[in-house]
């Protein structure tokens, strides 16, 4: 008998192990758990909980332990016991302080981040294993009969060889699965477990890249230095069109592996991807793990498990990338640093160029910024020296940049015909293009047949029901669509507010209309559309490249999905159908935003040896951008830029933050807007703007109203939001938006 229990005194009860889960829906913190007795979790470990009476999975956020005064939250009687442990390295502490700091950053629940570092739940099941078999070199049982089917089989595994599986077999040998399986019950066969998902390719660092020029050298020895030093550095590749920056990183990244290190790439667009995906096979052998929405669920399970597993060693991806759990992230590159694409503007708000920065300075780790029109906000950092910078000037191999031409739009030798869109100036060096046997390309940045389509006979506008915007024309698939929302409709035969029969007349030109010109100006010419629209996914976009750079195109035409990243060697014309396209519209990033997109999209014309010429179509041939763009003045539109945004301290020498409520009941958005405007923060370097109707105040049904923030840059304005949020009630019905550094006004 046990002394202690004999004399009347118990033997105490070990403690209850808990931990606190983080689980990924929108809740302020981890929830706590008890560990089974059989079960040994550490932080970060992925693991499957009940949450009322369903399973989720979650991440260990913390371990209790001795010192620790857990013991005022939930009894210990009461925690619910952790259901079961995912076999996976445990989320790398790094990954764990990124997601707690975006949540806090973007005052977002960090439940709500942890879901974009786990967006593929499927994942983190154990991959079902193939069956494979070998031969077993045992003889036939007795009476086992040997038929033509089954010798052909065996006759096949005789070759030297990897395992092949059932299905493989069977269609080699010309026979049927049971075939197979007949031979693996007699003991020929012998089975062998093969891995579902295999490993990703390692690309090789030792592979020869093309030959540098001077400034591509130096430029790769400065990235590659900073790679080699382990330690956090943002770095500025600022160079021109067709430099050659993409061959520069990629010595970087060569460094990286060499290192064994994980490397990342951001780009903001899948349409950059496939030419991208080409260059860099090219450099190293082998393709990289792909990160974006277009993957099938197969390969984005896969893509989630070798990189969190550390076995994908180059990840290039979309901006949700970079909140993937890498064990030994050692280089991160933002290409096209500037691109809006870089910001979500739903459910968590963030700048994925800026989070990256975040991301390398959290992990130790370099991060270049890659752009040849650099935003503001980085040749800011740039110039102040908190960013490293390289400038790559001149173009790689001789090519020269283009001539730029206005074409003002309001003379009469330069306008365009009644009902036509492109001016004889213009129709003119495509002429003379086409004759050379070189190709052109036209860009309009607005989807669609026509903007808007209006009744000739009272005026009314087709306008989506859900939504501050006017449906779009696609004449293409006979359809009228809201790029906002997604509503379709077809063209009504009557007018709903007169009801005149086909009375409906397009407005405007979008990028359908303007290959319905081409089509009359040149009836001979292939002609290509490239556009969200009329290709999608990355493999439809790479067979129109396909066919441009095999000069199966002679006219290329469409919106911002080629206006970058892409290499063409014969195309030496570029015209701009409406260069003001962008200028207006109130939004403080718009000269900035236009000049970027017309810059890159001048930058496709004569990146070879052919010289390039752009015509750049425009009612405002003045103003500053259309100024910059035709004398390469980059640096001179920036500066005045730039002294514009510090004399009313905007970004990025001011700060920015937006509330942006929204609900179905219109009358309970414009109060609590009106009581958020009440309780707005005072101070002198405060000021807040609004409640105002959002420029779309109707969105997928909601009622949108905007209150803006403005503060010197010094401010601090999480704390300043959560105390006003925290003052106000806030209805069920009604959604608060927090857009911390804003991007887009909409």
């Amino acid at each position: 008998m046990d002394l202690l229990t004999a004399s009347g005194m118990e033997t105490a009860a070990p403690p209850v192990r808990r931990v606190r889960v983080l689980l990924p829906l929108p809740l302020a913190s981890p929830y706590d758990y008890r560990v089974p007795d059989d079960m040994e979790l550490e932080a970060g470990a992925y693991v499957e909980v009940p949450l009322g009476p369903r399973h989720v999975f979650g991440v260990v956020w913390a371990v209790g332990g001795p010192g620790d005064n857990w013991e005022a939250g939930v009894a210990a009687n009461r925690l619910k016991p952790v259901i079961r442990r995912f076999d996976l390295p445990p989320m790398p502490e790094v990954s764990r302080r990124f997601v707690d700091w975006v949540a806090a950053y973007t005052l977002s629940a960090p439940g709500s981040v942890l879901r974009m570092a786990v967006s593929v739940s499927a994942a983190l099941e154990d991959p079902k294993q193939l069956l494979a078999y070998l031969p077993s070199g045992d003889s036939p049982p007795p009476g086992f009969k040997m038929t033509d089917a089954r010798r052909r089989v065996l006759a096949l595994m005789e070759e030297d060889g990897p395992p092949r599986t059932p299905a493989d077999l069977a269609r080699d040998a010309a026979c049927g699965i049971g075939v197979i399986r007949g031979l693996a019950e007699s003991g020929l066969l012998t089975p062998v477990a093969l891995r579902a998902q295999p490993r990703p390719p390692i690309p090789d660092a030792d592979r020869a890249g093309p030959e540098l020029s001077p400034d591509q050298a130096a430029a790769a020895d400065a990235l590659r230095a900073a790679v080699d030093a382990r330690a956090y550095s943002a770095t500025l590749v600022d160079g021109v069109t067709g430099s050659g920056k993409t061959e520069v990183y990629f010595e970087a990244i060569a460094a990286c592996l060499k290192q064994g290190r994980q490397a990342l790439v951001l780009l903001p667009e899948i349409a950059l991807s496939s030419q991208w995906l080409d260059r860099f096979a090219r450099r190293f052998g082998v393709r990289p793990v792909e990160w974006h929405s277009d993957l099938a669920g197969a390969h984005r399970r896969a893509a989630w498990r070798s990189i969190a597993n550390g076995e994908a060693p180059v990840v290039v991806g979309a901006r949700s990338a970079l909140f993937l759990p890498y064990p030994d992230l050692g280089l991160i590159v933002v290409d096209e640093e500037h691109e809006a694409a870089f910001k979500q503007e739903d459910g968590v708000i963030y700048h994925a160029r800026d989070m990256a920065v975040a991301r390398a300075f959290l992990g130790g780790i370099p991060v270049a910024l890659v752009s040849a029109t650099p935003s503001l906000e980085t040749l800011t950092n740039a110039e102040t020296g908190r960013y490293g910078r390289i400038d790559l000037p001149a173009r790689h191999g001789g090519a020269s940049l283009p001539e730029v031409t206005l074409i003002d739009l309001r003379r009469p030798d330069s306008r365009p015909p009644a009902r036509h869109w492109l001016s004889p100036i213009l129709t003119q060096a495509m002429g003379e293009t086409l004759a050379a046997g070189e190709q052109a390309m036209l860009f309009l940045n607005r989807r669609g047949y026509a903007p808007l389509t209006l009744c000739r006979s009272c005026g009314f506008r087709l306008q989506c029901p859900n939504c501050t915007a006017w449906l779009v024309e696609h004449r293409l698939s006979r359809r009228l669509q809201c790029h906002h929302c997604g509503y379709t409709d077809r063209l009504p035969e009557t007018c709903p507010s007169c009801e005149a029969e086909h009375s409906f007349v397009a407005c405007g030109p979008g990028v359908e209309r303007v290959a319905e010109e081409v089509a009359q100006l040149f009836p001979d010419a292939r002609v290509a559309l490239m556009t969200s629209d009329t290709l999608v996914g990355p493999h439809a976009i790479q067979t129109v490249i396909e066919e441009v750079r095999a000069h199966k195109v002679d006219i290329l035409i469409g919106t911002q999905v080629m206006a970058k990243g892409h290499h063409f060697p014969m195309l030496t014309l570029v015209g701009v159908v409406d260069g003001d396209l962008g200028l207006g519209g109130g939004d403080l990033r718009a000269a900035e935003r236009t000049f970027q997109m017309l810059h890159q999209v001048a930058g496709r014309a004569g990146r070879e040896s052919r010289p390039g010429r752009v015509f750049l179509q425009t009612h405002m041939p003045e103003h500053p951008v259309m100024q910059a763009l035709a004398a390469h003045d980059r640096d001179a539109f920036l500066a005045a830029e730039a002294d514009q945004r510090r004399a009313m301290d905007l970004p990025p020498y001011g700060r920015l933050a937006a509330l942006i409520i929204s609900g179905e009941d219109e009358r309970q958005v414009d109060k609590l807007a009106r009581d958020l405007a009440r309780a707005a923060p005072q101070g002198d370097d405060l000021q807040v703007l609004g409640p105002a109707p959002a420029p779309l105040a109707l969105l997928r049904g909601r009622h949108r109203r905007r209150l803006l923030l403005k503060t010197a840059r010094g401010v601090a304005v999480q704390p300043l939001l959560q105390t006003w949020l925290g003052s106000v009630p806030i209805p069920a019905a009604v959604r608060v938006q927090v857009d911390v550094d804003p991007y887009s006004f909409m």
